[in-house]
C-alpha cells in the first residue's frame, strides 16, 4: 500500500518536483548543462553489445566501484558500463577517472515518466546497486524489465535499518527485487536478511580493495616546501560547524606550538569561502586554495576547496581528523586515509563506517573522542609522540590493507550475471 501511494504521489507531484529540481538547479545543487538527465533523457547513446549500469550516490560510491570497473575492463572487455550518480561533485570525478570502457551519467530523480525515459534508452542488461540507496521507482521499473539487479557493497547502519523496519512490507517488496545482495558485513547481511532479502552474501567491503587516491606530483612538492618543517594536522570531509571547532582547536594548539598548521578539507569544495570567512571571524589567518593563496609562514588555516584531492593532502599530513563524526553524525571512509598511513582520529558516531572504525581502534591506528576537547588532546598527544604517531600510522595502514582480496570474492559472486547473453 505504501509503495503504491509512493508511486502515485511521485506520478502526481510533477509540478512539485520540477519546482524542486529548478530550485537545485539555481543554487548551483545540479549542472545546468546535463540538466536533463535528471529527467531520464540521455545525453550520451547507448554503446553496441553489454551494458553493466552501476547505481552509486555520490562520491564515495562512485569512486568505490572504480576498482570493479577496471576489472571488468581487463577481464570481461565484452561489458561496457553505465555509472549514474546524483551529484555534480561525483559527476566532475567521474569524468576524470572513469576507464574507457565506461561513461557518466546522472540518476533520474525518481519519478515514473523520468525512470522510463532512462530505461528505455540505456537498456541494461545487469544492474549493480552500490550500499543502500533504493530508489523505489528506479529499482521497481528496472524489475519490470526483467534486468537483473544486484546489490553491490551492501550497508544498513542502524538507524536505516530502525528506520526500515517501520515500514518493512515496502522494503521486503524492494529487496525482492534483488537477485543477490552482496554485503559490506556480517551484521549488514542480517539487518537485509531481517527485512526480507533473498539471497545474501558477505564478500567484506570494496573500499578496501581501492588503490591509494592519486596525487599529483608537482602540487605535492610544492605544498610540502611551503610547509616546511611546521607541525600540521588534517580536518578532512569537514561538515558544517566542524570548520570552526577545527579553528577554535587550532588557536588553542598554537599557545604551546607557535608554527603549528591546520589544514581542512570540506566535503563540498562550494563551502570554502565561507569557511573562510567564519575562521576569519574569530582572528585566524586563512589561505585558500581555490583562490591559488599559498601557505605562508603567517598561515593558521589552509582550506583546501578543490575537488579529488585528498590523496594529496592525505600525503601531506600523518594525523586526520575524519569530519562528520561530532558534529555531525555517520563518518566518512576513513580507508582512503588510512591506506596513506594516516593516524586517524574520529568523534562518536562512525555509524556509516562501524565495521572498520571498529577494526582501527582495536588496532590502535585510530583514536575516538567525545568532543572538542578530546579531539583538541589526541592532536596534541600524536603531534608530541613521534612513537605513538608511527605505531598508529602503521597500524592504520595494515587494517586497510587486510581485505584487499575483497574485490575477488565479488567477482566469484557476480560471475554467474557475467557469462548470460545480452538481450539487446
Amino acid at each position: 500500500m505504501k509503495l503504491t501511494l509512493y508511486r502515485m504521489a511521485t506520478s502526481l507531484g510533477g509540478p512539485f518536483i520540477r519546482y524542486y529540481l529548478n530550485n537545485r538547479l539555481k543554487a548551483g545543487k545540479e549542472d545546468a548543462e546535463r540538466f536533463d538527465e535528471r529527467l531520464g533523457i540521455a545525453s550520451l547513446p547507448r554503446p553496441t553489445g553489454k551494458l553493466m549500469w552501476i547505481h552509486a550516490a555520490s562520491v564515495g560510491e562512485s569512486l568505490a566501484a572504480l576498482p570493479l570497473i577496471e576489472r571488468l575492463n581487463l577481464e570481461h572487455p565484452e561489458w561496457q558500463v553505465l555509472i549514474t550518480t546524483g551529484t555534480v561533485t561525483s559527476a566532475c570525478l567521474m569524468i576524470e577517472r572513469l576507464p574507457s570502457n565506461a561513461r557518466h551519467q546522472f540518476v533520474p530523480v525518481d519519478r515514473v515518466s523520468y525512470v522510463r525515459h532512462f530505461l528505455e534508452h540505456w537498456k541494461p542488461d545487469l544492474a549493480l546497486w552500490m550500499e543502500s540507496e533504493f530508489w523505489p521507482n528506479l529499482v521497481i521499473e528496472t524489475r519490470a524489465r526483467a534486468v537483473p539487479m544486484v546489490v553491490l557493497n551492501g550497508r544498513m547502519s542502524e538507524r536505516s535499518f530502525k528506520g526500515w523496519m517501520k515500514h518493512k512490507s515496502m522494503m521486503r517488496r524492494i529487496l525482492f527485487s534483488f537477485r543477490l545482495i552482496m554485503a559490506q558485513s556480517e551484521t549488514d547481511g542480517a539487518r537485509f536478511t531481517q527485512l526480507g532479502a533473498k539471497t545474501v552474501t558477505v564478500p567484506g567491503n570494496i573500499k578496501f580493495s581501492g588503490s591509494p587516491l592519486p596525487v599529483d606530483v608537482d602540487d605535492f612538492e610544492s605544498l610540502a616546501r611551503q610547509i616546511g618543517e611546521r607541525p600540521v594536522w588534517l580536518a578532512s570531509s569537514t561538515h558544517d560547524g566542524e570548520e570552526v571547532l577545527c579553528g577554535r582547536i587550532h588557536a588553542g594548539l598554537k599557545k604551546n606550538k607557535e608554527t603549528l598548521l591546520t589544514l581542512i578539507v570540506p566535503r563540498h569544495p562550494q563551502r570554502g569561502k565561507a569557511v573562510a570567512a567564519e575562521l576569519k571571524q574569530i582572528g585566524l589567518n586563512v589561505s585558500l586554495r581555490s583562490a591559488g593563496q599559498d601557505i605562508t609562514d603567517a598561515t593558521d588555516i589552509y582550506i583546501a576547496d578543490t575537488m579529488g584531492e585528498l590523496g594529496l593532502f592525505y600525503r601531506l599530513c600523518e594525523i586526520v581528523y575524519i569530519g562528520k563524526t561530532l558534529l555531525n553524525g555517520g563518518g566518512q571512509n576513513p580507508i582512503e586515509a588510512a591506506l596513506l598511513d594516516c593516524a586517524l582520529i574520529f568523534g562518536p558516531d562512525m555509524s556509516n563506517f562501524s565495521d572498520v572504525a571498529t577494526k582501527l581502534l582495536e588496532a590502535k591506528g585510530a583514536i575516538t573522542v567525545q568532543n572538542e576537547a578530546q579531539l583538541s588532546a589526541a592532536v596534541q598527544h600524536l603531534l608530541d609522540d613521534a612513537n605513538v604517531r608511527s605505531k598508529a600510522c602503521d597500524e592504520a595502514h595494515t587494517i586497510a590493507t587486510s581485505e584487499a582480496h575483497v574485490l575477488n570474492r565479488i567477482m566469484i559472486d557476480l560471475a554467474p550475471y557475467l557469462t548470460f547473453e545480452e538481450s539487446h
